[in-house]
């Protein structure tokens, strides 16, 4: 009998392939590609930090998809891809970029904050934001 596959697993890995997908072509490119040359001198970046964006890029995606990775890893992994998309929109954003750029990284970290979710769910974590009880 085949096993039935859950909804949770499959949000999962789609929200993860998805932004995996996209940071390592991103990660790449931002190394190699010389369009990107041109969007970091627009937006008043140094190009040492585009080679150095890539590689912390590539290196994320990495820490996602690797089973044996730690959790503490995969959870500083998620933080710091998260703080480059910020940074990302409102870098955009500041140089008065089209809205389509600044939604274009926004959706990317929607799907990130998915991945993170159910990648939580997948390994029976639960969320618990910080306790707002006081003690006396």
């Amino acid at each position: 009998m085949p096993k039935v596959i859950k909804k949770g697993k499959i949000i999962y890995w789609i929200s993860t392939g998805l932004f995996c997908a996209f940071l390592l072509l991103t990660g790449i490119l931002y190394i190699r590609g010389p369009n990107f040359v041109d969007i970091y001198q627009h937006l008043g970046f140094p190009q040492y930090f585009r080679v150095e964006l890539g590689i912390a890029k590539i290196t994320g995606v990495l820490i996602l998809l690797i089973p044996q990775i730690p959790s503490t890893f995969k959870e500083w992994a998620y933080v710091g891809l998260g703080i480059a998309l910020i940074s990302g929109a409102i870098a955009h954003f500041n140089n008065g970029d089209s809205a389509g750029y600044v939604i274009n990284v926004l959706f990317f970290f929607s799907l990130l904050i998915i991945s993170y979710v159910y990648w939580h769910k997948r390994n029976n974590e639960k969320i618990n934001p910080p306790s707002l009880k006081f003690y006396n």
